[in-house]
């Protein structure tokens, strides 16, 4: 038992690792809540700092701690935010549904430093994970309001500027690509043409969109349900408590978090979340369209459509000699997967609050966590290996635009639709060309063709 020493809690003593800072409700935690390899994502663990760290500072204004135990909270809470002990937080997600066991978690791991370093300054206070870390908190309102902290920072910090950059070498590649007059394509058959500058143009205004969308959606994570404590009355926190709180975080973190203003709705409900994450699933969703694009548009090399040509970043197959696969396509189609069954169980999970508090809480995180770093990675990785490294095949291009049947369709004003028609199913029938066709049926000569079929006028 040398490398265990004996921590205490409400049930009676635990052991505890001797190299390890946290408490006995961390360990009984670890022990009870085998399940699984999924853990307590960092992002929460950090948000949570911010707010022990931003309550030790309003309860020392309030007079309710004492300048020597909020100077060492606020301490700990730097160097948690530094990343110095993230090995100190290895709970699992699969725990209880309110985070109690993550939130003292953070308590006893703040509380066993600050305490060591104290007693080494001589100080005769002691610094308890409830009493003083938590106080004026439950987690009841500490964890729904790291949360909403965690996947705010997270989506401006990192999704938005993945989105921002893709979009960026999009609108590159539709600047490049503006003159090359390419045919189109509905229900994956032959349409009338347009330029591949114009296709591409659709793609960026897509990520325009999501960007907006989930920007506005994430305004919703600036409501905090900190002051609420465990049911939403703020019973042992003072009234001002919670707006203090969100004022600190604010100047924390640098962005305009509020609290909220009703924290039985803070507290039960995890709408807003549900709310945000449908941008992630429309952003996934048009990521799916894209990428699935440009590998129909890559498919070949000489098989396939072959019209626009992607970098070659590995070998393709295990058995067949200088393969090469549209493998960017295929991860950011699998993360799009991964997004819309998050989706599902974000949903559901926050269907399931009863009565004061719902207590799915950590799977709601968990997901909304993996959702924005997939997509934020995913993003990154498709526009670094792929997007900037698209080509365009104009030999194919054009190929495709003179065999294309559907630029009859130019014909209509002149000589009709069925004539038209009637035009287009003779160059499919005999394999001949339009040009062929059309002056075969008489309907106009090859000079009236000439003049009215340029597909360069059709886009």
């Amino acid at each position: 038992m040398d490398n265990f020493r004996i921590e205490k809690d409400t049930l009676g003593e635990v052991h505890v690792p001797k190299e390890k800072f946290w408490g006995a409700q961390t360990q009984r935690s670890k022990e009870n809540f085998k399940i699984g390899t999924e853990k307590m994502p960092l992002e929460v663990i950090y948000g949570l700092a911010f707010i022990k760290k931003a309550a030790a500072i309003v309860n020392f204004q309030l007079g309710k701690l004492s300048e020597v135990k909020m100077n060492a909270i606020k301490k700990v809470c730097d160097e948690i935010l530094n990343g110095d002990y993230d090995e100190h937080f290895p709970l699992a997600v699969w725990q209880t549904g309110s985070g109690t066991q993550s939130n003292m978690n953070v308590n006893e791991v703040i509380a066993h430093v600050a305490n060591g370093r104290l007693i080494a300054q001589g100080e005769t206070e002691k610094i308890h994970p409830n009493d003083d870390v938590n106080m004026s908190q439950s987690s009841n309102d500490t964890f729904p309001t790291s949360m909403h902290i965690a996947a705010y920072i997270k989506i401006t910090k990192n999704l938005l500027p993945a989105i921002q950059e893709l979009k960026s070498t999009l609108l590159k590649k539709e600047k490049a690509f503006s003159n090359i007059v390419k045919i189109g394509r509905t229900h994956l058959q032959d349409a009338t043409p347009l330029t591949l500058g114009q296709e591409i143009s659709g793609w960026r205004f897509m990520l325009e969109k999501n960007e907006q969308m989930i920007t506005e959606a994430a305004k919703f994570l600036l409501d905090l349900a900190i002051g609420g404590t465990a049911v939403g009355t703020g019973m042992n926190a003072s009234p001002q408590f919670g707006a203090d709180v969100a004022k600190q975080v604010t100047k924390l973190t640098g962005y305009p978090f509020r609290s909220s203003d009703n924290k039985f709705h803070a507290l039960t409900s995890h709408d807003e979340i549900v709310f945000v994450h449908g941008g992630l699933k429309a952003l996934a969703a048009d990521l799916l369209k894209i990428a699935n694009d440009v590998r129909w548009l890559a498919s070949g090399p000489r098989s396939g459509i072959g019209e626009i040509r992607i970098p070659a970043n590995e070998p393709g197959s295990s058995i067949m000699p200088g393969k090469v696969n549209p493998t960017q396509s295929e991860a950011l189609t699998m993360v799009a997967c991964q997004v819309f069954g998050n989706d599902a169980t974000i949903g559901f999970a926050a269907s399931q609050g009863n009565f004061e508090l719902n207590v799915f809480k950590p799977v709601i995180i968990y997901n909304l966590i993996q959702s924005i770093t997939l997509l934020s990675d995913g993003v990154i990785s498709f526009n670094q290996h792929c997007a900037k490294g698209i080509e365009v095949n104009e030999e194919v291009i054009k190929e495709h635009v003179e065999r294309s049947l559907m630029l009859v369709t130019a014909l209509n004003p002149h000589i009709g639709y069925e004539k038209a028609a009637a035009i287009a199913k003779l160059a499919f029938k005999e394999n001949s060309s339009l040009r062929e066709a059309a002056i075969q049926t008489g309907y106009l000569s090859a000079e009236q063709f000439d003049q009215w079929v340029k597909p360069e006028n059709m886009v």
